[in-house]
Order: C-alpha cells, then sequence, then structure tokens
C-alpha cells in the first residue's frame, strides 16, 4: 500500500511536456514585463525614493508563486523565475548576470511556501507565504548587494516593504491571476484549472 502511495505521488510530481511550455511561457512573458517593469522602477526614483519605492517590488517576484499554482509541481518557482530572469537579462537589465542569481533564489524561496505542505495546499495562505520567502530572498540579496552601507533600521524597513509588497502582488495577485486563468479554460490541462471555485 505504501509503495503505491509513492508511486503514485511521484507519477503526480512528473513534469508533463505540457507542464514544461507553459512553465516557459509564464516565464518568457514575464521576462518581457520584467524589462518594462526595470525602466518604471527607474523612472519613479525622482518621485518615490527608496525604500519607499519597493512598494511596486512584488510584481518581479509573481512567476516564483503563479508557477507553483498554475504547474502544481516541485519546481515550477524556480523554472518559471529562472526563465522570466534570462529573458529579462537578453533584453537589457540594468543588472546584468546578477539577475538570473535573484531568479533561482527568489524562485527558491517561492517554493518553500508550497513544500511546507507537501505541494498539496493551494489557497490564499499559501500563496501569501510563497510570496513573502520570495521577499525575504530578494530583500536580503538587495541588502547584501547594493545596500550594506545603509544604516540597519533602513535596511529593515526596506525588507519589511519589500516582503509585504510580495505577500500582497506576488502571492494574492497570483493566486487572483490563476482563478483568472482558470475561468478563461486556459488552464483546464491543470488541476488548477479543474478547481475554479477554490479560495
Amino acid at each position: 500500500m505504501q509503495a503505491n502511495s509513492q508511486s503514485t505521488a511521484t507519477s503526480a510530481n512528473r513534469w508533463r511536456t505540457v507542464d514544461i511550455v507553459v512553465a516557459a511561457v509564464i516565464g518568457a512573458a514575464f521576462g518581457v514585463i520584467f524589462w518594462a517593469w526595470n525602466a518604471l522602477w527607474d523612472g519613479a526614483a525622482s518621485v518615490i525614493p527608496l525604500p519607499g519605492r519597493a512598494v511596486i517590488y512584488g510584481v518581479w517576484l509573481i512567476p516564483a508563486v503563479l508557477g507553483p499554482l498554475v504547474i502544481r509541481k516541485p519546481g515550477a518557482g524556480i523554472f518559471c523565475e529562472l526563465v522570466a530572469a534570462s529573458v529579462a537579462t537578453l533584453f537589457g537589465s540594468p543588472w546584468g548576470l546578477v539577475t538570473l542569481l535573484y531568479g533561482v533564489l527568489q524562485g527558491m524561496a517561492g517554493e518553500f511556501g508550497f513544500a511546507f505542505t507537501g505541494y498539496r495546499v493551494w489557497r490564499w495562505p499559501t500563496a501569501v507565504a510563497g510570496g513573502a520567502l520570495a521577499g525575504v530572498a530578494a530583500s536580503l540579496l538587495d541588502n547584501a548587494l547594493y545596500y550594506a552601507s545603509n544604516s540597519t533600521a533602513w535596511q529593515l524597513i526596506y525588507a519589511a516593504i519589500v516582503v509585504v509588497s510580495s505577500a500582497v502582488v506576488a502571492g494574492l495577485g497570483s493566486l487572483a491571476l490563476t482563478k483568472s486563468l482558470a475561468q478563461t479554460g486556459a488552464l483546464d490541462p491543470f488541476p488548477s484549472g479543474r478547481e475554479r471555485a477554490a479560495v
């Protein structure tokens, strides 16, 4: 009985061609969005200085949560976030190849929100946790690479704003986007598309 249960779990976690294709499409689409968002981030610098500007940070972390919510396979967050980071880098990310490091770490952190439940819970607390954890990873990396000379208080305020933005925008935003896509029938090949009434 235990062997059958393990076999079923392994089968459920195995990636199909459609999983890879859709995850790649999600990542590529957000890579283009990231490229545009980079310009908005820089353009807002004169209007909303840091750390306040971090309220819009969560958009960069959406693939880390949207991937697992849609694909529902381990590694979906890392895959989507890394593809998005790669596309953004190819389009000319102002942060260069470091963007790829962000993609990997943010994707891994977002995955933890779902891994804690054994990839069995797909409701808003899990999505918010995934978004918040991705925000923790991003803010830690930012503070280490770019804001190390700032005061500890400044870094903590910045990190808090990033985490809240990520929890709301990447967490709840990804959940809302998944539900919207499911309503169109675009996610019918996935369990996420067959649970349209789930909250």
